[in-house]
């Protein structure tokens, strides 16, 4: 899904997590933590384990700041086209090992790059996957980009925080542009655990 079927004007924001910050970085930014405790954001991030390498010590600081930590798989390969057992063995591994470090497991799914296919959902269900979790907008440096026909936020939007950072500005700087566009389209942030 890419959005949440809602009468409450909310979006809700999901960070992907990598070590190296190549991707989406939100952990290489220690004032993004801080901005997630001090304004109790509501944010989901995914992690792919072998993207995030030593940098599990950042997704547990996220995670105590109050940031909701979700399966991106336990590979950064495509899912989609890999047979069953290849796509079972990324999702649930990737599962097993945010339970083994957090003592919760996971129930929503991000698939490397946003890309699935009905193996995927098989699998992913067969994980206990109860959401595969896409986007409708995402963060850019310059604004928001939005999939599809679409030019604006509507009710229920999951959008992607990810840099694209020409500017060199920091997360915390990116995210706190972004909320100034959500509220300025009438919207607040939701928990997206709250609504699935």
């Amino acid at each position: 899904m890419d959005r949440v079927p809602t009468h409450d004007k909310v979006v809700f924001l999901t960070y992907d997590v990598t070590y190296d910050g190549g991707y989406y970085g939100a952990e290489k930014d220690p004032r993004f933590t801080e901005m997630v405790r001090e304004l109790r954001l509501p944010v989901s991030v995914f992690v792919t384990d072998s993207e995030v390498g030593p940098g599990y010590a950042h997704v547990a600081r996220l995670r105590s700041a109050g940031a909701t930590v979700q399966n991106g798989t336990l590979g950064a390969t495509s899912l989609r086209g890999l047979p069953y057992a290849g796509q079972r063995a990324g999702i649930c591994g990737g599962r097993d090992r945010l339970r083994a470090r957090f003592g919760r497991r996971p129930y929503f799914l991000r698939p490397p790059a946003g890309a699935y296919d009905r193996t995927t959902l098989r699998a992913a269900a067969d994980c206990g996957v109860t959401a595969v979790v896409l986007w409708r907008a995402s963060m850019r440096a310059d604004g928001l980009s939005y999939r599809g026909r679409a030019h604006r936020l509507h009710r229920g939007d999951i959008v992607l925080a990810h840099p694209g950072n020409p500017d060199g500005a920091s997360l915390t700087t990116l995210t706190a542009r972004l909320l100034r566009r959500v509220q300025a389209q009438g919207f607040t942030v939701g928990r997206l655990e709250d609504y699935l």
